[in-house]
């Protein structure tokens, strides 16, 4: 759970995903068209990436990717993101994470 504060510490916008994952490349989509710069950690593709799946689902997580972390909190995965863009909060929520800038 550590490693994963750390991680999302860095930058104001975390994506953890799978390189193979519709529903994490649409997520990424989706931040990427609205000029979001995320760090993006592909689980299938780093060593321990598996340990950190597991401690996403101890989140509670379910699947545990895509999981889109804000300005340090936790955000959820597709449905949590695009329900934010569609009730027009996330550009807010961005701005106020300093993602972007308007």
């Amino acid at each position: 759970m550590d490693r994963i504060n750390r991680m999302v510490a860095e930058r104001p916008v975390v994506i953890f995903s799978r390189s193979t994952c519709c529903m994490c490349h649409t997520v990424k989509m989706l931040l990427s068209e609205r000029g979001v710069n995320p760090v993006v950690y592909e689980v299938d593709e780093m060593p321990r990436g598996r340990e950190i799946e597991q401690a996403l689902s101890r989140l509670g997580r379910s699947p545990p990717v895509p999981a889109v972390f804000i300005g340090g909190e936790l955000v959820g995965g597709t449905n949590e993101v695009m329900s934010l863009h569609l009730n027009q909060s996330l550009i807010p929520r961005l701005i106020q994470a300093g993602a972007i800038w308007v």
